[in-house]
């Protein structure tokens, strides 16, 4: 499967693990990555506030590029991402007069929009055009055995569902199917599907952190070794401000907390410094030390 890779802003700097990982999963998923330069940031929620028929028109133009080149899929790994690109594509369809600007806007780069390329997450492309389960579990090396992984959706990638039509807003089970697949135990939890913390990060820290510092608590009441996320921004507020977190909730939480493609390749058999695992800020090495040694033949 041919796809056009968006990486989005996080995975090419602060989050660059993450980049890392996908790079190495693909390519033992049979996934062929075609990389575009000049693809623009999505704009990350915060553009579309400021002006909607702009951010329409920097991912209409996103989507445009893979349709020049003939792809048909532009796989993204950040749930924010997914959603501006997707939110892009619904209102190109459904709204003629944001499309008429665009369509004026970008015929000046010599760009004409033609709604056959459609953005499609990491996760959906495993579970909706790889097989899912019965794709991962024969190429698994290092089954996840004997350790319970929380999946953390965040909001993008399932909300609003009519527009990213894409498992169920409020009861989500493709993530925790791939967990299964990959050996380890799914753990069920209120806020798997609820919201980080990381939009209001820099306005109030203080109530981010508590939204954060209560999933990660939810997670570990249910028994998880780890947790697991489709989104970069959602990494950010579990991971890089855990311990922020943990203060404002008054516990040491001390979760480890993966991004998807490190989780799927981790069972792949590949090596943690190929997924970018020491980059992270909590230590994943306990979670690694507990999994199954017994290997898959290949």
């Amino acid at each position: 499967m041919k796809v056009a890779y968006y990486p989005g802003c996080v995975a090419q700097e602060s989050g660059k693990e993450l980049d890392m990982a996908t790079r190495a999963v693909t390519a033992a998923l049979g996934i062929e990555l075609v990389d575009f330069p000049t693809f623009s940031c999505c704009g990350s929620g915060f553009i579309d506030e400021a002006n909607m028929t702009l951010n329409v028109a920097l991912n209409a133009r996103n989507l445009s590029i893979a349709e020049r080149a003939g792809i048909p899929t532009i796989m993204t790994v950040c749930s924010t991402c997914q959603g501006m690109l997707q939110h892009a594509r619904h209102t190109m369809a459904s709204d003629p007069v944001i499309r008429g600007r665009v369509d004026q806007t970008l015929s000046k780069l010599g760009i004409t929009y033609q709604g056959t390329a459609r953005p499609k997450h990491l996760l959906q492309i495993i579970v909706e055009d790889l097989g899912g389960a019965d794709k991962l579990r024969p190429l698994v090396r290092r089954p996840l055995t004997g350790t319970k992984v929380a999946a953390f959706y965040g909001c993008h990638i399932l909300r609003p569902h009519d527009i990213m039509e894409f498992d169920d807003p409020e009861e989500p089970n493709t993530f925790e199917e791939v967990i299964r697949a990959l050996g380890a135990e799914p753990v069920y939890y209120r806020g798997r599907s609820q919201c980080c913390g990381f939009p209001i990060q820099f306005v109030r820290p203080e109530t981010a952190q508590r939204i954060a510092g209560t999933q990660i608590q939810e997670a570990k009441r249910g028994g998880a070794d780890a947790m697991a996320t489709p989104c970069p921004l959602c990494h950010i507020s579990l991971d890089n401000y855990q311990k922020e977190a943990g203060r404002t909730v008054g516990e040491s939480l001390n979760m480890p907390v993966l991004h998807l493609p490190q989780l799927v390749g981790i069972a792949l058999g590949i090596d943690a410094k190929t997924l970018g695992l020491p980059r992270h800020l909590v230590d994943t090495q306990g979670f690694v030390q507990k999994i199954s040694a017994v290997s898959v033949p290949a």
